[in-house]
């Protein structure tokens, strides 16, 4: 598990700068896998550096896409698959380690088309008035598949981690949609 400050959603990348030692055992052991994964979940007090966080109990498992190795530091871009809750947190070893349970995937019904597209108008609007405070253009490029497109408008939504968990802890797509929409349309822009 690799604890972050950040909230990772299904079909969003993530690119990290490993050069804690726990994170490098820990790198070193997903890559003899054949499948090379890791779960993130974000810290909910403490920091990042050093260990001793208090973590949430629900996160992305992430796929290693790509790595390099540079000097002092790994650099690697991986991308959300699936959502897991924690159910027990074991001793780190030397990396935090949990295990979960994989939490079903959102099922996409053709009747949320149009909350959707409200969405996405909602959170690119958003984007476009908050150019300067957020790392997202307002025309970033979306996948055309519909509940990867979803989860692709909760990452780029430009709110705050607390407000991200809640949206990862979504029962259904149309609550995802529904999260989306009245988060970002509450936020003061």
């Amino acid at each position: 598990m690799f604890p972050l400050g950040s909230v990772l959603f299904p079909h969003m990348p993530l690119s990290l700068r490993i050069f804690e030692e726990r994170y490098i055992v820990m790198l070193s052991r997903v890559l003899q896998e054949d499948i090379s994964e890791f779960g993130v979940v974000l810290i909910e007090r403490g920091q990042e550096v050093g260990g001793g966080e208090h973590r949430f109990g629900i996160g992305t498992v992430a796929r290693i896409v790509q790595i390099e190795a540079s000097e002092g530091y790994i650099a690697l871009v991986a991308e959300g698959q699936r959502r897991v809750r924690v159910d027990e947190w074991l001793d780190d070893d030397p990396h935090p380690r949990a295990d979960v349970t994989e939490l079903e995937a959102l099922e996409w019904d053709d009747e949320l088309l149009l909350s959707l597209v409200a969405a996405e108008d909602i959170v690119r609007e958003a984007l476009a008035t908050l150019a300067d405070e957020n790392g997202w253009p307002a025309d970033v490029e979306l996948t055309d598949e519909p509940v990867a497109r979803a989860w692709q408008l909760a990452g780029i939504a430009p709110l705050g981690p607390l407000d991200q968990v809640e949206l990862l802890r979504s029962r259904t797509m149309a609550e995802l949609l529904d999260g989306i929409m009245s988060r970002t349309d509450a936020l003061p822009w």
